[in-house]
């Protein structure tokens, strides 16, 4: 249980934070980018939600779900899995995580038409802020690839697919609330020449 009495603590002063497992790292670290961009998708989602509530609640019920699986995600990527003895499980994505997910983006996507061209970023409000947040995802996944090339760093394979998967999923229900596709905003190549 998590227990937040006090916001402050000043031990961030030296531009320094510290991860799952006590280790500090400085604030610019690759790994507290990566989760710190994770969190920044959670925020797009929140705000995607504000549209999605009264109109799409099915879209909406996945995409809390959603929210609270990238904070498990954000915990995966704060404590990196160094093989070393914690006094506790660390939080780690999981295939079942994943394959709701995929789940989720087949149920939506079976009532869209397929695309011909590329979508445009936009349509309706809760499509505008979807697409935010897919493009967000993306950056976090690039990051988290990145992260997972460095040769002392762990990234769990799970999580990286489920990153991956939440943008696909964003994708989808961006189309899925521009009504099904009919209202996505087209790419035209080379329209304004």
């Amino acid at each position: 249980m998590v227990r937040l009495n006090k916001i402050y603590t000043r031990t961030g002063d030296d531009g320094t934070t510290g991860l799952g497992s006590g280790e500090r790292r400085l604030k610019s670290d690759l790994r507290v980018e990566a989760y710190g961009t994770v969190d920044e998708v959670n925020a797009c989602v929140g705000m995607a939600r504000i549209h999605t509530g009264a109109s799409h609640p099915e879209i909406d019920a996945m995409l809390a779900r959603i929210q609270n699986d990238l904070f498990d995600l954000g915990a995966d990527l704060a404590v990196p899995d160094t093989g070393e003895k914690l006094d506790y499980e660390p939080l780690r994505i999981v295939p079942a995580q994943v394959e709701r997910l995929e789940k989720d983006i087949d149920l939506l996507n079976k009532e869209i038409a397929p695309l011909r061209s590329f979508v445009l970023n936009g349509g309706t409000p809760a499509a505008a802020a979807l697409h935010l947040g897919r493009t967000v995802a993306r950056r976090a996944e690039r990051l988290v690839v990145a992260l997972a090339q460095e040769p002392d760093e762990h990234v769990n394979r799970d999580a990286l697919k489920y990153l991956n998967r939440v943008s696909d999923f964003l994708f989808v229900a961006a189309r899925a609330v521009n009504d099904n596709g009919k209202a996505d905003v087209l790419w035209v190549p080379g329209k304004n020449r």
